[in-house]
């Protein structure tokens, strides 16, 4: 989700220039989920380096097989060498102060750590002057091959980077003295774009701080249509306010975005740090602490490989599928509904049409009953197998939703008359990760409608016990049980 900024940011500190869309505001907001895609792109530039040096050295092995098998292991070993230099030298982070000559020596490092052990491995076992040759060849192809691809990933970052694609989108929250000095040193610095200030005190706000606009309270915070493209909220209350620190922390937990305390007691060196940590944002390392950004891309290749060929499988039957919809009641054959994805962006989900169209109830204000007189007679057959969940493969290739995850609820949805978001109070945390056609509520038995507060409290409970666990092995132990577990549940109505 994005929208058009008022007017271009200006680079001078002038109050009255800042006052009409805000200082730091960037020209084009981006979601969250984007800013996540983009920074795992490290991971997809060492994958198609992988590959490329993969597809080399079997070409080349090919062309010289007939000459000398002995030449296979010293390239082996180069190959070998260079991936694992790829990884030590942290080629792939793309840090927003390195300098593009900077990178080129570390790659040249990689590829002659590689070219080391290569000839190494080649004296070891062998002194022929015509594998030696075959060998240069093989170097000078892939440091060749190597050089160009750094060169275009350089390139993309650097797109990436003026675009504003890169740049964190903070709030923050508490109109006070740290904020101004946090405001301050960013307009100096420009590396984060702040898009606004909340604080509970709205008697007391100003109309905006050094340019950036008071949005509203901590209240306003949590339907804020800015907050889907939110990557930090930074609290500047005091920490010895420890009573309004309490409630202000109380409100924002219903919120799925990371939260940082800017702490207003430490000297000047720290607080720089402090800010440098919150405005550096690389592409995400290869190498961190709890995996998390490997879990990420493993989650995405999982999805774009198994995406990719049930579309295939699923093809032919979805087209029949659209074809019986259209032959049993008017309407269109697909049901596009706006729902909350990841960090509560709002996205249209796919689904083929099972209710009469003229019924159509986009914010799910009364969920579907056994008897329900608006599903169609093909609706009925598809929501008991659950075949109209089919179309969500688009929605999974797009990166708007994952093969596995908590199920994305419609905007506004009710359940016993009141907004099912309103019963359960981390009712948001389920969507600190993408939505997902099945998952671990699903094979336990909470799918379909929900009519009860209980109901709801069990459905949340389930997603975050999956997000606490989500692994690749997880995701597919899921996959595996959902559909004997939809086939025999015949008491879930969808």
């Amino acid at each position: 989700m994005s929208w058009e900024a008022e007017t271009q940011p200006t680079p001078e500190r002038n109050e009255d220039s800042f006052t009409q869309r805000g200082s730091l505001r960037p020209e084009r907001l981006v979601s969250v989920r984007r800013h996540q895609d983009l920074r795992l792109a490290g991971h997809y530039f060492h994958a198609i380096d992988t590959l490329v040096l993969i597809c080399v050295t079997v070409f080349f092995i090919q062309q010289i097989t007939d000459r000398a098998l002995l030449v296979l292991v010293p390239v082996v070993a180069g190959v070998c060498c260079t991936w694992f230099m790829l990884l030590v030298l942290d080629m792939y982070r793309f840090g927003r102060n390195e300098r593009f000559l900077n990178h080129l020596s570390r790659l040249f490092l990689a590829l002659l750590a590689g070219a080391s052990a290569t000839s190494v491995c080649h004296a070891v076992i062998s002194s022929q002057q015509s594998q030696l040759s075959d060998l240069l060849l093989f170097g000078l192809i892939s440091s060749a091959g190597m050089l160009l691809l750094h060169v275009i990933w350089w390139s993309l970052v650097a797109r990436w980077r003026s675009k504003g694609l890169l740049i964190p989108n903070v709030v923050v929250v508490g109109a006070n003295n740290q904020a101004e000095e946090f405001i301050s040193t960013t307009i100096d610095r420009r590396d984060m774009n702040i898009l606004g200030v909340f604080d509970d005190r709205a008697d007391r706000s100003p109309p905006h701080m050094l340019g950036v606009p008071v949005l509203g309270t901590t209240d306003t915070m949590l339907t804020h249509r800015i907050m889907p493209c939110v990557d930090l909220i930074v609290v500047t209350i005091d920490q010895s306010a420890t009573q309004r620190v309490q409630q202000i922390m109380g409100r924002l937990e219903k919120l799925p975005n990371p939260i940082t305390m800017y702490l207003d007691d430490v000297d000047a060196n720290r607080r720089a740090d402090a800010i440098e940590q919150i405005a550096d944002a690389p592409l995400a390392p290869l190498h961190t602490k709890n995996g998390s950004t490997r879990k990420a891309f493993a989650k995405r290749m999982q999805d774009l490989v198994i995406g990719f060929f049930a579309l295939l499988f699923f093809g032919i039957p979805m087209m029949l599928i659209a074809l019986v919809i259209r032959l049993d009641s008017p309407g269109p054959v697909f049901f596009r509904q706006p729902r909350e994805g990841f960090n509560n962006e709002q996205f249209l989900v796919w689904k083929f049409r099972t209710l009469r169209h003229e019924t159509t109830d986009m914010k799910a204000e009364r969920q579907v009953t056994a008897d329900d007189d608006r599903i169609t007679r093909v609706g009925r057959f598809l929501r008991s197998t659950s075949l109209d969940e089919l179309p969500q493969l688009f929605n999974v290739i797009a990166g708007e939703m994952s093969l596995v995850g908590p199920r994305p609820h419609a905007i506004g949805m009710k359940t016993g008359g009141v907004e099912s978001s309103e019963l359960v109070a981390l009712y948001a945390h389920r969507h600190r990760i993408k939505p997902g056609m099945t998952g671990w509520a699903a094979i336990n038995g909470s799918r379909g409608s929900m009519h009860k507060p209980e109901d709801i409290s069990m459905r949340v409970a389930f997603d975050i016990a999956y997000i606490e666990c989500q692994s690749s092995l997880l995701d597919l132990k899921i996959m595996a049980k959902t559909i004997p577990t939809m086939l025999g549940d015949k008491d879930a109505i969808r």
